[in-house]
């Protein structure tokens, strides 16, 4: 899966990125190299949550878990 970065210039310098497939995932940098680093860094941190989030939900539940794959960063 690709993931697209939608892009503002800011005047001071400043370059903010948003990841257009989770718009919760937002960031910013100095560089396009530090941007994208940091969307990295955003994203696992998002998903870290949503985890957390979900394991909550099912706690005290009869259900099962099963890693089918991972995302890699290019």
């Amino acid at each position: 899966m690709e993931l697209t970065i939608i892009i503002q210039h800011g005047e001071d310098g400043w370059i903010t990125g948003q990841l257009e497939q989770i718009p919760a995932v937002i960031t910013q940098g100095r560089t396009m190299e530090e941007l994208k680093f940091m969307l990295l860094d955003a994203l696992a941190l998002y998903l870290e949550v949503q985890q957390e989030q979900t394991a909550k939900t099912y706690q005290g539940q009869d259900f099962s878990r099963e890693t089918f794959g991972q995302l890699n960063a290019a």
